[in-house]
């Protein structure tokens, strides 16, 4: 694409998503949508939408380290490098590149004990 096409692209694109999100759909909207929750919160997403891209339409992530609460949002995003395993409410790890996202699915970005101890520093953020 040479940069004069750039100008023929229209300036503001529609969003139907917050300006925290990693992700922006840009014009496919025509699948059925279906709810979900992220840390106990309903959010929408798209049927066939991978719980990846999911998650990445509504935050930044899609998990912290369970090793120092680094935030963590896929990097292979085809199921070889394990940077996307996420973690529903009932303990379950799930790939999120490769699962799809279902209707009512309940999913964490965050473990109490990585919390716990990922955020266990003083005011100076010294650890404790």
């Amino acid at each position: 694409m040479s940069s004069s096409d750039h100008a023929l692209m229209p300036s503001t694109l529609p969003s139907t998503q917050n300006a925290a999100s990693q992700f922006i759909r840009l014009a496919e909207t025509r699948r059925e949508p279906l709810h979900f929750f992220i840390d106990g919160q309903e959010v929408a997403a798209l049927q066939g939408d991978t719980l990846l891209t999911a998650v990445l339409m509504q935050q930044r992530r899609v998990r912290e380290s369970e090793f120092s609460g680094a935030p963590r949002a896929g990097f292979c995003l085809i199921g070889a490098c394990q940077d996307c395993w996420m973690r529903t409410e009932d303990g379950k790890r799930v790939r999120a590149c490769s699962t799809p996202v279902t209707e009512g699915m309940r999913v964490l970005t965050r473990i109490a004990a990585v919390v716990t101890s990922a955020g266990a520093a003083d005011e100076n953020g010294e650890a404790r």
